[in-house]
């Protein structure tokens, strides 16, 4: 006998400004208990030593993680000159020591030669797999594996000299970089070592920290006042071109079938990312495809949020929607 899932309370993104200290998986289990909802996930993991945004998906809203991950971060980040360590944060064990400290001209050049694409190691002590277990499981074995190196972007990378030894660095780079792997890569530039000091994300796609609140400030709120604080998921994807197809459309696009662009009167370039509406509200997203203006382009289901309008596995509502239908 299949056990019942429980529903969700509530349904959209929260944006935490985690505390230092804590893993990002404690902070979703704070959140499962304060909102009572099993559906609660995170986008972008942040250290322990780490602060700052980090979105919170609640309940359907889930399965927007891809889109919130796959925008830019920017970061503030300390940067100690003349240490290397094994966590390439100074939390580890430190592996050598310089004295040698370069001018600040040179440590600003290194920096900016790190702007654009480039590849980093993935660092062993991050929760990546390799071989089916988190590198970071092996590392505390005091083992290491091979890595493949990774492309990802620096968009922008400003160095503020704080102290002959210290640095903080204002880092907008893609999903996927490590802003410890890059310090510690700019040290063995310098020939001198560098370790990252601190950590505070400021800014995850849309969401600064301005807008984030505190763990904290959930626990004092009622439930009324966290659900309010709660934004709904449609704000992810107000960017995005919308169409609202009539209910028969509609009922194609949920079951997955293809609609053609000209019966929902639209016209989209291939491979534009849509939001599909009912009045005015969200149901999901839809991937244009086809040549912009034919009359055979269409509009596939990508991800849908409101379940609701799924007609149940096996209805005659289901099997009615074939893909031929469409047209």
């Amino acid at each position: 006998m299949s056990r019942k899932k429980k529903p969700d309370t509530v349904s959209g993104i929260l944006i935490i400004n985690k505390h230092a200290g804590v893993t990002s998986h404690r902070i979703v289990s704070a959140m499962r208990k304060l909102y009572d909802t099993p559906r609660v996930g995170h986008t972008g993991t942040l250290d322990p030593m780490a602060t700052g945004v980090l979105p919170i998906m609640l309940g359907r809203a889930v399965k927007a993680s891809e889109y919130v991950m796959a925008d830019e971060k920017e970061y503030v980040a300390g940067m100690k000159l003349g240490i290397a360590t094994d966590t390439q944060d100074v939390t580890g064990e430190v592996l050598s020591r310089s004295d040698a400290i370069p001018d600040e001209s040179a440590v600003r050049e290194a920096v900016a030669s790190f702007v654009g694409e480039i590849e980093q190691i993935p660092p062993m002590f991050s929760a990546i797999k390799v071989g089916g277990e988190k590198l970071v499981d092996v590392a505390r074995r005091g083992e290491t594996v091979e890595r493949e190196p990774r492309r990802v972007t620096v968009y922008s990378c400003e160095a503020e000299k704080l102290s002959e030894d210290e640095y903080r660095l204002r880092v907008v780079c893609s999903k996927g970089t490590y802003v410890r792997t890059l310090c510690d890569d700019i040290g063995k530039k310098l020939g001198c070592g560098a370790a990252m000091s601190s950590l505070v994300r400021t800014k995850s796609g849309p969401f600064r920290i301005e807008d984030a609140k505190t763990v904290e400030d959930i626990e004092k709120m009622t439930l009324a006042e966290r659900i309010a604080a709660v934004t709904p998921v449609d704000g992810l994807f107000v960017g995005l071109p919308a169409a609202e197809p009539n209910p028969f459309l509609l009922k194609l696009f949920v079951c997955g079938a293809p609609v053609l662009q000209r019966k929902m009167k639209a016209s989209f370039p291939d491979g534009t990312l849509i939001r599909v509406l009912k009045g005015g509200a969200l149901v999901g997203l839809g991937r244009a495809h086809g040549e912009e203006g034919s009359r055979d382009a269409y509009v596939t289901s990508e991800k849908l949020f409101d379940l609701s309008l799924v007609p149940p596995e096996g209805s005659s509502e289901r099997r009615k929607t074939d893909p031929r239908d469409a047209e």
